[in-house]
Order: structure tokens, then C-alpha cells, then sequence
């Protein structure tokens, strides 16, 4: 189960890509901005797969859900708690379905159900982080106001102060403006959060532009996975004493996602 997001990574699922994602007539009503290619995405999600299980991780990979070409953003579907999942709500119409294909994976792994977000309420698990006392929440396109409220109680229920911000509309979620790297620190765009939002925690900022990103993965032990094009957020990872992973996935970022999108961290024992 997950605490805290900078704990040490053990078990994580992922689904491949093998048809759905290629297989896109209507690009846009998926939010998708360009078609992958088939061949390359494949070999870009085994690399990210070789290097979680090369940092001690069992790897869980489900199949595509057919129709779904998001399900390989499985991070969106779920939330894992110290308590078990929380099943989530999609935002974007063309991907529900894919959070009961998620809860059936979970089920039978053995992961106990904590609770769902129910109509009206939407809530994506990029929207959502949890860092040890602390759970950060965006409100978003994706996630609604009546999906936080569903959220944040399921959250205190499990002794989490929920801290909440609305997001600007250039970002689909918050994990792509900031990111859990260790147990007490993040990394975050500049100028985006509220100045005491991150209180408790050590910051490494990057500045929203360029290619820079804060969306990485943390494997725990100050060893994340940054995307290749993400320079400046892999630069200011190494200044901060961090061990940085690269692999390139640049055949998702046509998806619209990004490192975390791509994995649902279930296991990070304290």
C-alpha cells in the first residue's frame, strides 16, 4: 500500500502497449494529440519497465482495456492508500470503464477496497498525491469540485491533511506540475502554488517552460525517473543530490502524459 510517494517503490502495474493506443480514429475525443508509433512506444515503455524492475520492483502488466487507448495511463484509474484503493471517476468521458478494469486488477491482487468516487463526482489519479501526513489534490478539467469533496473525506478518514488547489487551465492535472521525489521534498514549477502549500516539505523548482517537467517518478533513495527531454528538471534533480534515471517516452508525451501517467505504484512500505 502507499503513504507517502517517495517511499521506496516495490510494486507497481503498467500496461503495456500492444494495439489500443495505436489504434485511434478520433484523436482528439481521446485528448490524445498525435498517434504513436507502434514500434517505438512498445520499446519505449519495456526500457521504463527494465529500469523499475532494475531498482528492486515487482512489475504488474495488465492488457490493454479494448476501445481504451488511454488505459495505458493506468496512474488515472486508482488511488492506492495505507488503507487500500480508492476507486476513481474519469473526467474525460471516453476513458470511463477503464476504473473498473483497474479494480478488478487490484482485486485480484488482493489490494482491499477503501472507497469510490460516485456521480456527480470525477476524480483522476493525476490529480492526486500523496506525500506521508499530506495529500495534495488538484482541482481540475478532469477533477471536479464534487469529486474533491468525496476525496478529501475518504482522506481524513485516514488521518491525511488534504491540501488543495485549483489548477490553471493550461495543466490537465497536478502531477504534471509538481511530483513527491523523497519522503520531504518535491518538485515543483515556480509560481504556481501557494506560497505556504508545500509547508514541511523542501522545494526544487523548475521554471514552466522549455521541456522542463515535474513529473518524475521516485523509486525512493533519492532515485527518480525523469523523462529524456526533461533537461532542466534532471539538472536541477543531480543539483539536489538526487539520482536521476532518464528513458525516453516520447512516444506518450504525444499522448499527453507523461512518467508518472504510465504507473500505478502499489507497494511503498514505510
Amino acid at each position: 500500500m502507499v503513504r507517502n510517494e517517495g517511499d521506496r517503490l516495490k510494486r507497481v502495474i503498467v500496461c503495456e502497449p500492444r494495439k489500443e493506443y495505436f489504434e485511434v480514429a478520433n484523436p482528439e475525443e481521446h485528448n490524445i494529440g498525435e498517434v504513436a508509433d507502434r514500434a517505438k512506444a512498445i520499446d519505449e515503455h519495456r526500457k521504463m519497465q527494465a529500469l523499475l524492475g532494475a531498482s528492486g520492483s515487482q512489475v504488474v502488466n495488465l492488457k490493454e482495456l479494448p476501445g481504451h487507448p488511454n488505459s495505458v495511463f493506468v496512474r488515472d484509474t486508482s488511488l492506492i492508500t495505507p488503507k487500500g484503493y480508492i476507486q476513481l471517476r474519469m473526467g474525460l468521458r471516453t476513458r470511463r470503464g477503464e476504473e473498473a478494469w483497474a479494480a478488478a486488477a487490484l482485486d485480484s491482487l488482493k489490494v482491499p477496497w477503501a472507497g469510490e468516487i460516485e456521480e456527480p463526482g470525477t476524480v483522476e489519479g493525476g490529480d492526486v498525491i500523496l506525500a506521508g501526513k499530506v495529500a495534495f489534490i488538484g482541482r481540475s478539467e478532469r477533477t471536479n469540485a464534487s469529486g474533491v469533496r468525496q476525496l478529501s473525506r475518504l482522506l481524513a478518514g485516514m488521518d491525511y491533511e488534504v491540501r488543495t488547489i485549483i489548477l490553471p487551465p493550461s495543466h490537465l492535472h497536478i502531477g504534471g506540475a509538481m511530483s513527491i521525489v523523497s519522503c520531504d521534498a518535491v518538485l515543483c514549477y515556480q509560481d504556481i502554488f501557494p506560497k505556504d502549500f508545500f509547508r514541511g516539505f523542501s522545494t526544487i523548482e523548475i521554471p514552466e517552460h522549455d521541456s522542463s517537467s515535474a513529473n518524475v517518478i521516485s523509486l525512493g533513495n533519492k532515485v527518480v525517473i525523469v523523462e529524456k527531454s526533461n533537461a532542466t528538471g534532471a539538472r536541477s534533480l543531480r543539483q539536489a543530490g538526487f539520482i536521476v534515471r532518464t528513458v525516453d517516452l516520447s512516444e506518450f508525451l504525444k499522448g499527453r502524459g507523461g512518467p508518472t501517467c504510465l504507473t500505478l505504484p502499489v507497494d511503498r512500505p514505510q
